[in-house]
């Protein structure tokens, strides 16, 4: 195991070089003169020169890049060009936000979604499953920016169950009053793929040799679907998670600019906006980074979930 851990951990450096010089090259090479809009319209040229200087983009290119290689190695982007705000205090205080929103979302998501699934599996072709799959398929019809607004006139406006935005200090006050509204519009999206995704799974492994054994042998379904089944489905439920989780930052971009959260979803917007760069190239390194990290995590929890995977 801590050979295979060691390989990995070694195989995401040239991958993460990659990144770097993809993301450089991107932000240089067509992202525009950041002094440009930074000074305005109405700007001389001076003026224009002074702002790259204090910048650094007067400088060459490798110049340039070794500056953010050295911003990645020590985790210090600096300062954000628009507000001056340091790019680490921008990220510790607007993801405690982004979390209290989106890993709730994730956790219910996922158990919510499973015992669904696995009961239009068991229940495959009978008119449950049948209206189950109906919804999800109209569901998934539907754009998220339509359930954001009939849900906000509905349970917000016309029946006062939640408020429309806001956000405050108390985490315990924000999971109470903020969240649920998000969360229960983010729940009504998510579960129809999901739903439809799972029950593919189940269905495949109802359909394998050791299902038919294990009932032969008398066990009960409750024992069939939980201990078997759902235990043997669980390596590509892993790997749909594993891949939700950097969709987390992802996801929070339009729910925390239709509710006005103060998250790191939202920063990230208004950093496009501005053209921060330091602050759009910080997020897209990192989200590499915690993207390939949770692979290989995943990875190991295949060893944990299937002890006869073999990890290589």
């Amino acid at each position: 195991m801590a050979a295979y851990l060691l390989r990995r951990l070694w195989q995401i450096v040239p991958t993460l070089i990659g990144v770097v010089l993809l993301v450089f090259l991107l932000f240089k090479g067509f992202g525009g003169d950041p002094a440009d809009i930074l000074a305005g319209q109405n700007a001389t040229a001076e003026q224009v020169a002074a702002i790259r200087q204090q910048l650094g983009l007067d400088q060459p290119w490798w110049v340039q890049l070794g500056i953010n290689v050295r911003q990645i190695v020590t985790f210090d982007w600096g300062k954000s060009w628009a507000t001056g705000e340091s790019v680490a205090h921008i990220f510790a205080t607007r993801l405690p936000a982004t979390l209290t929103v989106m890993v709730p979302i994730l956790i219910l998501d996922t158990l919510v979604a499973l015992p669904i699934a696995m009961w239009v599996a068991y229940r495959r072709g009978s008119l449950a499953d049948r209206t189950i799959m109906v919804i999800s398929t109209v569901a998934l019809a539907i754009s998220f920016l339509v359930y954001v607004i009939v849900g906000q006139y509905v349970f917000a406006f016309q029946l006062g169950w939640f408020p429309v935005q806001g956000w405050s200090d108390s985490t315990w006050k924000n999971l109470v009053t903020y969240v649920p509204l998000p969360l229960l519009l983010a729940l009504v999206v998510g579960l129809a793929p999901q739903t439809r995704l799972y029950r593919t799974f189940f269905l495949d492994e109802l359909g394998q040799d050791y299902v038919r054994t294990a009932r032969a042998k008398g066990l009960t379904e409750r024992t069939v679907l939980f201990r078997h089944v759902l235990r043997n489905a669980l390596i590509p439920i892993l790997t749909n998670v594993g891949m939700a989780l950097p969709g987390i930052f992802v996801g929070s971009f339009l729910i925390e600019t239709f509710f006005s959260i103060p998250g790191l979803g939202r920063e990230v917007i208004l950093a496009v906006n501005r053209s921060d760069y330091p602050v759009l190239q910080a997020l897209t390194i990192y989200l590499a980074m915690l993207t390939m990290l949770i692979n290989l995590a995943v990875d190991v929890l295949y060893k944990w979930v299937d002890p006869r995977v073999v990890l290589r």
